[in-house]
């Protein structure tokens, strides 16, 4: 084989490879644009009207997850199973981002922790890799960092609009969160990066709590109505 040839056999292997990259380009700009009109819906819930709407919203967000999960069912054929993590750059920050919308929505419906295996059933995806298309495990917990500093937004919103208990909740709910990460070893730089985020969210929250406390507005959960 001659040199020209053999280069010849390079290109077109880089020229199938641009493809396959442009496919998945363009199936992920779809489940971007899905991810935004879904945060959209969410983040309604920070306005004052938005917290008498919660149920409707969480409802909105997971039709549109019917979306979301014809996107990455068509994702899944533009790429040999095994060659996951080849393009695995291509979507993880917006499947990060969508497994923070499920964490957001599980919590506004129940106030609970979403488990991967929850966030996969939304998703319409696989929990193990060996099974194919998947959510890892750090993209499960980037999802759920980013929850929490969504959460400490909720607390400062909630007492804008009179609900002074729900502050209280999350942050029994956020120290929780913050404990469960305390017993992880992380060694994912990013992940650690994010880690750290937590900390100042447990923060905030902590000081929308004594700024209730101090104002005698603090009520604990099943205590009683709220002023």
């Amino acid at each position: 084989m001659s040199v020209t040839e053999m280069f010849s056999g390079i290109q077109g292997c880089l020229s199938a490879d641009q493809d396959v990259r442009e496919d998945i380009r363009k199936v992920v700009q779809g489940l971007e644009q899905t991810a935004r009109e879904i945060l959209t819906v969410l983040q309604s819930v920070h306005q004052a009207s938005g917290f008498k709407d919660i149920p409707s919203k969480c409802q909105r967000g997971r039709e549109l997850f019917c979306t979301v999960r014809s996107h990455l069912g068509d994702l899944k054929t533009k790429f040999p199973a095994e060659q996951y993590y080849r393009f695995h750059e291509h979507w993880r920050f917006v499947l990060q981002r969508l497994a923070f919308l499920a964490a957001f929505v599980v919590y506004l419906e129940s106030e609970t922790l979403v488990t991967r295996e929850e966030v996969t059933q939304i998703l319409g995806i696989e929990v193990n890799r060996e099974k194919g298309f998947h959510l890892d495990i750090e993209d499960y917990l980037s999802g759920v960092l980013t929850m929490a500093s969504e959460l400490s937004r909720l607390a400062v919103n909630s007492v804008t609009a009179g609900d002074y208990s729900r502050p209280l909740r999350i942050s029994n709910f956020i120290n929780e969160l913050d404990s469960g990460f305390r017993l992880l070893n992380l060694k994912n730089d990013p992940l650690r990066k994010r880690y750290d985020g937590l900390k100042y969210d447990v923060k905030k929250i902590e000081e929308v709590v004594y700024d209730l406390s101090i104002r005698g507005l603090a009520r604990e959960p099943g205590s009683g109505g709220e002023e």
